[in-house]
């Protein structure tokens, strides 16, 4: 009798180990598969970005949407520094095939996917003349991951 309680105990308590084992490794490939691309809106109103801070993790991708609720056209250029002397002095008129410079034309949405490897800080900007200086510019933070 004292043996097969022992072993009783064994086999529940082997059982409640690989309970736990299992959950463990659903719960990593849950995380995994929630790293897929985050979701945001960014709206376009008054030559105004809302909102003006975006914050995610680095190596992570965000698909977001770009919704110009003006009756003028704008732009989205997200990076570096280098990236937006570029574009204070180009000739640009209008961005179609990179994820981080999207051309958003007057009344319309313009969906785009970016991800940053690198922790840091980006600056997202309108350079259509007169709207930077207007205040058309918010921040794009990515944290360690």
């Amino acid at each position: 009798m004292i043996n097969q309680r022992r072993t009783g105990r064994l086999a529940v308590f082997g059982g409640i180990v690989l309970s736990l084992g299992l959950a463990g490794i659903a719960t990593a490939w849950v995380n995994i598969l929630d790293r897929g691309p985050l979701m945001a809106e960014l709206g376009i109103h008054y030559s105004r970005y809302l909102p003006t801070r975006i914050e995610i993790p680095a190596g992570v991708p965000l698909t977001i949407a770009l919704r110009n609720d003006d009756p003028i056209d704008h732009e989205w250029i997200v990076g570096d520094s280098a990236v937006h002397g570029r574009h204070r002095s180009g000739t640009e008129p209008v961005h179609g095939t990179r994820a981080t410079e999207v051309s958003v034309p007057a009344g319309r949405t313009r969906t785009t996917t970016v991800t940053f490897a690198q922790p840091g800080t980006y600056l997202y900007i309108c350079h259509l003349p007169g709207h930077e200086a207007y205040g058309m510019v918010g921040t794009l933070v990515v944290t360690e991951d």
